[in-house]
Parts: structure tokens; C-alpha cells; sequence
């Protein structure tokens, strides 16, 4: 099977500089990045590794995912932030849990062993909003064994599933429509424990409280589809 790893990015310089050497080329049969418009030099980190960059027409994390699929040939998608958030050195554990039958993986913040941004703050408002998110898909939809992390955008799946999925979100809710999908088509789902890192330079591309009521819309949107 053929591996595409999908760098998503968004003026994401620092992060970009300290994550990139932790890459190894030998993780993916590609590697692509997927620019929502840097101005900071994040492009040409990646372009001075040899590492071939798409922009887009239209904003939003949504769009990157499909312009990242669009661009890669491989028959196994991972998808990665380097904001510091996420983990690289669990690209390859994606790769191999897809190779093992899922046909999406998660590296979830909230397994017993993983670490969320959060867990040492004494109010956890991101966290607990996510895990409600988390409660209200799988109470609706979830028939196998419990997803922890929904929303998290490390994650991985087959051009199979992305294609039998057919997501429709442009904007940062596409995650959470991804995952509830899969529910609804009783898509296998793997997670394992991750340890979010804390944020490299840049700011969070998501706002709170607009990101919530977002969420809202899609999860009513979904649930008129049944």
C-alpha cells in the first residue's frame, strides 16, 4: 500500500523549523504540504527540503484536507499539523495502524498514557468541550468501541474511506464530520494514546467561541442527515 504523509500549514514558521528535521522521508512513499496562504516562511522550509507545496484557492482547514487528497496518489492518508501540538514521532504508528486493517486511525489526547495541552490547567475548557463533542457523536451513532478524541486532526485514514465518506465541512469542523461518518458507517476506528505537545510560535487558528457554535451546526447537520 502507498503512504501519503500531508503536512497542513498556515504560517507556521517556528513549529515548521523545529519539527521538520524530525521527519524522516522513509515514513511515506510522499510527502506533499498543503499552504493556506504563509507569509512567514514556512513555505520555504519545506521547498529548501525538497518537499513539494500546494496552495489553495479558498481558506480552511477542510479544503486543505481535500487538496491533500487531490494531490497524493497513496492508498493510506495521514494527515499532520507541525503547530508543536502533535506528535512526529507517531507518523509511523498511523501508517501501521492503517496497515493493520483500520480504515481510520486517531491519535487520541485522551487514552489513559496520552497527554492533552490541558491536563495540568485548572479549567480544561477546551478539553471538556472536546470531550463532550466526543460523548454526544458516540451516544448517537457509535455502536463499537468508544472514540475518545473526535475532534484531534492528527490522524490518518484510507483514500477508501475518504471517498466512501464524502465529507463535506470547508472549515476546521471537518475532523469531527470525518469521525461521525465513520460511525454511521461503522468504519473501523483505531486510536492510540498520544502526548499533545504545546504550541511552537504562531496562534491557534480557532477561535472558542465561534469554533463551538460551529461544531453545533454540524452536529444538528448531521444529525437531520440520520
Amino acid at each position: 500500500m502507498k503512504k501519503s504523509l500531508i503536512f497542513l500549514t498556515w504560517n507556521e514558521f517556528d513549529g515548521t523549523k523545529k519539527i521538520l528535521p524530525e521527519i524522516k522521508n522513509d515514513w511515506a512513499d510522499e510527502i506533499i504540504v498543503v499552504d493556506g496562504g504563509s507569509k512567514d516562511g514556512t513555505v520555504e522550509l519545506f521547498q529548501a527540503r525538497g518537499i513539494k507545496v500546494f496552495g489553495q484557492e479558498k481558506r480552511g482547514r477542510g479544503e486543505a484536507f481535500r487538496v491533500g487528497v487531490a494531490n497524493t496518489t497513496g492508498d493510506h492518508l495521514v494527515f499532520f499539523s507541525p503547530d508543536g501540538n502533535e506528535h512526529a514521532a507517531d507518523i509511523p504508528r498511523v501508517f501501521d495502524e492503517l496497515a493493520k486493517g483500520a480504515d481510520m486511525v486517531i491519535a487520541s489526547r485522551f487514552l489513559p498514557g496520552s497527554r492533552n495541552e490541558e491536563d495540568h490547567s485548572l479549567l480544561p475548557l477546551r478539553k471538556w468541550v472536546n470531550q463532550a463533542f466526543s460523548l454526544i457523536a458516540n451516544l448517537f451513532w457509535n455502536r463499537g468501541e468508544y472514540v475518545t478524541d473526535t475532534i484531534n486532526g492528527f490522524r490518518g485514514l484510507t483514500r477508501k474511506a475518504w471517498n466512501q465518506l464524502a465529507p463535506e465541512s470547508t472549515a476546521f469542523t471537518i475532523e469531527y464530520e470525518l469521525s461521525i461518518r465513520s460511525m454511521k458507517q461503522k468504519l473501523k476506528i483505531k486510536e492510540f494514546p498520544t502526548a499533545e505537545g504545546d504550541r511552537v510560535g504562531g496562534v491557534s487558528k480557532v477561535p472558542s467561541f465561534r469554533a463551538g457554535i460551529i461544531f453545533l451546526r454540524l452536529l444538528l447537520h448531521e444529525i437531520c442527515r440520520g
